[in-house]
């Protein structure tokens, strides 16, 4: 119990860092980043910690393109979702469950072959 204690504090510490460092990020970065953050959190899953690991990437992907000058567009792309998405393809997302809780159903119907009655 103690554990899950001191990590919930260590997250939550991560967190904050991570949100003072997107908050100095430049404006226009800090605009993208507050919406791109709204969406990948709603598919987080268990107790986040997943999710802070992808967020610190966003943030340092941002920080290192804004320091040489890029818009913010250009990382991202016109398709902010699309990009979000391609982001977090391997962040555990609490969707995950339902998707493999429909592949196992539709395996444990048909089996392994299509032709399976």
């Amino acid at each position: 119990m103690m554990e899950l204690i001191k990590k919930l504090i260590g997250d939550k510490k991560e967190y904050k860092e991570q949100m003072a460092r997107a908050e100095a990020l430049p404006k226009d970065y800090r605009f993208v980043f507050e919406k791109i953050h709204g969406y990948i959190w709603s598919f987080a899953s268990g107790d986040g910690s997943d999710m802070l690991k992808t967020q610190n990437e966003l943030i340092e992907l941002f920080e290192a393109n804004a320091a040489v000058g890029k818009h913010v567009l250009d990382v991202t792309g016109e398709d902010v979702a699309g990009f979000c998405d391609e982001f977090m393809r391997d962040t555990r997302k609490w969707t995950d469950s339902y998707r493999q809780k429909l592949n196992r159903s539709l395996k444990d119907k048909f089996g392994g072959g299509r032709d399976s009655k």
